[in-house]
């Protein structure tokens, strides 16, 4: 074992300690390699003096911890000095209840082993207890000016001081106290509600009040101010609540689950004011539990019916919708007696709605609306009936009504729309075949996930409103059924607001070619400019007879319209192939604009046609002219450029047949375009194939009038043998 000293006090363990006085005092009488410095404090009994460091650690002075701290003042030092220190905490000299350097020795379970760590500078050490860092034992090393805190071995007092103004509430820890440090106050403590309702602990001397946070008390009674409305669950609502004693004298206002009013009121004697508390809140049961029911015609009525009755709802009256809101609410309320009453209908579901919902207190006269499926303009009204029946008659629209609410956050779902599927073509004969017996159809050619919802409040706002860029879905409300002839458009209310929110099927693209001078040509730049367009396009060659080509290339388009490409046509390179044809109109065929540099003039001649697949099929070819012949309109967008005079005689035969029929409508109609087309068509351009083209066209004004306008003899210049033969008859073999 190594040689063993003391400094100051001996410890009374060992038997062959010697006292020194210094450390370089214990080197030079050590005999051993090492020798220990050991304290009178330390409990040694259980300590290992027979450890030894390794050789690696010869030169270090080895510290070994306490209880407390990393110096428990034993020690194992080299003989011959060392450079480093290594502080061990596994092997533990525990430090022993002391008296030294404590101000008070006497309180009880407060453990005086503790001591400082000797290499901190000295401090003055104050002890805290389970409220504050102040109010234990004080640690003084000698010397020291300075206080530290220390946050362990805190003090538990059970001891009351005198300076209570209450002793009686019942769970509260008086033991309590301020901290040293602070200054004299007024410690007001408070409840599970307040910062005020518990005792108060006054410092001598005192005029400053403190509110402490923690140490409340649990209030249990009952004030007497409370005011408590009918229509609220009474349980569940902590009616210990009360104010806070600083605060001025206020009605105290509390809410509902839906409002910040309609709960109970706390009143305060002489309070003007009123102050709203969201910490307690009840829960509304209703304001009224009858309800008027408004049917629309729809086959959920009854269903509606049995939600509200199973919802403890009384159904006074079950009323027939007639034109608007306004009208219908006036009819069946004008004789009702209480205060409130539900207006709901037959086109929501109600059973997740909660009729518990009541207005603030300042909103109670006013009409309130609650969206449908989000339409802010919705079919569910609370209603106070006699401010409406008094105000009602002044507004000349429901929407005009000078105290509505429009509530948000609560909404309720109507009921799904019937849907008519279609097939793509014109919806207006399946609106006037469809029997309505919803206020709204949806007529569509394809499943839709979610549709525009229609406020059905007066028949200006039941509008028709398409949501495809060619009408195809479209919402049709049953209004419009007797007002719908001919197209949509008979009924005066379109809301066109989502007419490109989804997108139609694109038209196919037929070319149609029959050995054109330029056809390959045109060919080619068709496909070259419709290659990143989703269109899908084809191509019909070679049939003979203009009728019979018309019907190959309808019949060869999967798309109710197609997009009919001439040979003649040199497309323009930013024509809009995603134009949709009007489902809203009757089935027609739509003549595009393209412009002729040989006539130098621009309208529906050899340009694209979306021809109606359908009418094409019907088309037996009797007129003059294929197209005109069939429900049609113009679409004044320019397709191409026409190129017709392949030589004399196609500019010849073109002419011939074109001011034909020009001449037809000048002559029934006298229009003026008509006439100035037909001018243009008999002027040359210079060139020869303008000047084979102008006489064509005045041959043909002349073979007009040789057969005096007689249909049959005028059909004829359909057929391209007797315009080869009138050629040769005019002009020989040229």
């Amino acid at each position: 074992m190594f040689d063993v000293f003391y400094i100051g006090h001996k410890p009374n363990q060992f038997a062959h300690e010697r006292k020194v006085t210094s450390i370089e005092e214990a080197q030079k009488l050590s005999r051993t390699r090492y020798f220990w410095i050991i304290h009178y404090l330390c409990d040694y009994s259980d300590f290992d003096f027979l450890w030894e460091p390794k050789p690696w650690e010869a030169h270090q002075r080895h510290v070994y911890a306490s209880q407390w701290n990393k110096d428990s003042g034993t020690w194992l030092c080299p003989k011959n000095g060392w450079d480093e220190t290594q502080y061990h905490a596994g092997m533990i000299a525990y430090r022993k209840p002391s008296k030294d350097n404590w101000d008070n020795t006497e309180v009880d379970g407060f453990d005086y082993s503790w001591h400082p760590d000797p290499t901190e500078p000295p401090y003055i050490y104050r002890f805290g207890t389970q409220w504050q860092k102040t109010g234990g034992p004080v640690y003084t090393v000698p010397g020291a000016v300075n206080i530290k805190y220390v946050a362990e071995n805190r003090v538990n007092k059970t001891s009351i001081d005198e300076y209570w103004d209450n002793l009686d509430y019942e769970g509260f820890d008086y033991s309590w106290h301020p901290d040293l440090t602070d200054g004299p106050h007024i410690y007001q403590f408070g409840t599970q509600w307040q910062k005020t309702g518990g005792p108060r602990y006054a410092m001598p001397g005192a005029t400053v009040v403190k509110y402490v946070r923690e140490n409340r008390i649990t209030k249990t009674t009952i004030d007497n101010n409370w005011i408590i409305p009918d229509g609220v669950e009474l349980e569940g609502f902590d009616y210990t609540w009360h104010p806070d004693a600083t605060e001025p004298a206020y009605d105290y206002q509390f809410g509902t689950q839906w409002q910040k009013t309609g709960g109970p009121l706390y009143k305060i004697e002489g309070a003007t004011a009123t102050k709203y508390v969201t910490q307690e809140r009840v829960k509304s049961i209703s304001v009224t539990k009858d309800v008027y029911l408004i049917d629309h015609g729809n086959l959920e009525t009854e269903t509606v019916k049995k939600q509200l009755e199973s919802k403890g709802l009384t159904v006074k009256k079950v009323a027939r919708f007639i034109s608007s809101y306004k009208g219908t609410l006036q009819r069946i309320l004008s004789r009702e007696e209480h205060d409130y009453v539900w207006v709901c209908s037959s086109v929501c579901d109600y059973s997740k709605f909660d009729f518990s919902w009541h207005p603030e207190l300042w909103q109670g006269t006013m009409l309130h609306v609650f969206p449908s499926s989000g339409e802010k303009f919705g079919d569910t009204f609370l209603v106070n009936t006699p401010t409406f029946n008094d105000r009602i008659t002044r507004a000349e629209l429901l929407e005009w009504y000078d105290t509505i609410h429009f509530v948000d956050g609560i909404d309720v779902p109507r009921w799904p729309m019937p849907v008519v599927h279609t097939d793509g073509n014109s919806i207006v004969d399946a609106v006037k075949e469809h029997t309505f017996l919803e206020p709204l159809t949806l007529f569509a050619d394809r499943p839709v996930d979610k549709t525009p919802v229609v406020p059905l409040w007066r028949e200006k706002t039941r509008t028709i409103v398409p949501f495809s860029t060619g009408n195809s879905v479209v919402v049709v409300p049953r209004d419009a059924k007797t007002v719908v002839l001919n197209e949509l458009y008979d009924y005066p209310y379109i809301d066109k607001t989502y007419s490109n929110k989804l997108v139609d099927t694109p038209l196919d693209i037929v070319f149609i070619s029959n050995g054109e001078k330029n056809a390959e040509k045109n060919w080619e730049h068709l496909q070259r400019i419709t290659r990143n367009v989703p269109n899908r396009l084809v191509r019909v060659d070679g049939i003979q007879g203009r009728l019979a080509a018309y019907k190959a290339a309808s019949a060869a388009s999967n798309t109710p319209w197609a997009f009919n490409v001439f040979a003649k046509l040199h497309v323009d390179e930013n024509f809009d192939w995603s134009w949709q044809p009007d489902r809203m109109q009757k089935n027609k065929h739509y003549i595009f604009h393209a412009y002729n540099p040989l006539v130098d003039v621009e309208y529906g001649y050899a340009s694209i046609i979306a021809y109606h697949k359908g009418l094409v099929a019907q088309h037996e070819g009797k007129g003059l002219d294929f197209t005109l012949d069939q429900e049609h309109e113009v679409v004044p967008i320019r397709s191409g450029i026409t190129y017709y005079e392949d030589d004399k005689h196609t500019a010849w035969r073109s002419a011939f047949r074109e001011a034909i029929k020009l001449h037809k409508w000048v002559l029934e109609s006298n229009d003026m375009e008509f006439k100035y087309r037909l001018k243009k068509w008999c002027t040359s351009n210079g060139t020869e194939t303008g000047d084979w083209s102008a006489r064509g066209a005045k041959d043909g004004i002349e073979y007009y009038e040789e057969v005096n306008g007689d249909f049959d003899a005028l059909k004829l210049s359909y057929d391209w043998e007797f315009l080869n033969s009138k050629f040769k008859e005019k002009y020989g073999d040229i």
